[in-house]
């Protein structure tokens, strides 16, 4: 069966190369156009590499840009971390369609953030999704699912790249092997538990000390490392990453407590127990240190 891989970054790279070093037939790697400064995709620098024909086209509509894709005689295309719109038309073109990865359980957190979404919204397990795409917002039907675990003291860090992503890479390749044995899976989602949530951006990540503890928890596990849970403290922005919920009382954001591994910052019914900060002119640091640097004291109050 020849395989156009379509992706980027180190997902894309990770699903190509064990594809390749599984022996499939890679007729094409399609990658977005490089940035000027910007390092090379990883995706098109392991490519090369490899001797594989690389194209990079702006968009997938151009008539020269499908006829190049139709030249290729291609059985599936394979989608791995898409940053372009890739149309019906397009994706037509293989025999048996394209397949795309997207990591959480369909149809729920359809959209570009959808690991951070549900870490900040308490939930207790997620996964990842190959299904085939519409023209609609990861809305086609499933080909496969797989569920992860969401343990209490996981962040978007651990639960993507120790669990989704690994996980991720198999479940392309078990997917490719569906389709190669043909009549693979077309389950239409259920509309009905659809969600959908944005980017997770900066404005979503500003703590409110005075939520309940585990809500603050949450919010800040689910932005670690991006795009990074913020307070502020004597008037500047102060990122927080790694952190524990621990049992004490205090008015809401404030600082009750400082130790030689962190500082507690009381919320709602419960604190948090910060120990990785980013400064706003620092590198990310651990608490101890910003104490040092910054004066922290008990008795301070952030986000005031």
């Amino acid at each position: 069966m020849k395989i156009i891989v379509n992706g980027q970054q180190a997902f894309g790279k990770a699903c190509l190369e064990a594809m390749v070093e599984r022996g499939d037939d890679i007729v094409a790697v399609y990658c977005a156009p490089d940035k000027e400064g910007k390092p090379v995709d990883p995706v098109k620098e392991y490519a090369l590499e490899k001797g594989l024909n690389v194209i990079q086209p702006p968009n997938y509509k151009d008539a020269d840009v499908l006829d190049e894709m139709r030249a290729l005689g291609a059985d599936l295309m394979v989608m791995a971390f898409m940053i372009i719109f890739v149309p019906e038309e397009a994706r037509d073109i293989p025999t048996h369609g394209s397949i795309c990865f997207h990591p959480s359980l369909l149809p729920k957190h359809r959209g570009p953030s959808s690991i951070n979404w549900p870490i900040i919204g308490g939930a207790a397990k997620t996964g990842l999704s190959i299904f085939w795409p519409d023209d609609g917002l990861d809305e086609g039907e499933i080909l496969l699912q797989k569920e992860v675990d969401i343990e209490p003291d996981d962040t978007l860090g651990t639960v993507y790249f120790n669990k989704i992503f690994p996980l991720g890479v198999a479940a392309v390749l078990e997917a490719v092997d569906l389709v190669k044995a043909g009549d693979p899976p077309r389950i239409a989602q259920d509309d009905s538990q659809a969600t959908y949530e944005s980017w997770c951006k900066k404005e979503h990540a500003e703590i409110d000390w005075s939520k309940p503890v585990g809500d603050v928890y949450n919010l800040i596990r689910g932005t670690n490392p991006q795009p990074g849970a913020w307070t502020t403290h004597g008037g500047n922005e102060l990122k927080i990453f790694d952190c524990a919920k621990v049992d004490a009382s205090g008015a809401p954001g404030e600082v009750i407590d400082v130790a030689d591994d962190g500082f507690t910052v009381a919320t709602s019914g419960g604190a948090i127990k910060v120990m990785r900060v980013r400064p706003h002119d620092d590198k990310k640091i651990q608490a101890s240190e910003y104490v040092e640097k910054s004066g922290l004291a008990v008795g301070d109050v952030l986000g005031g």
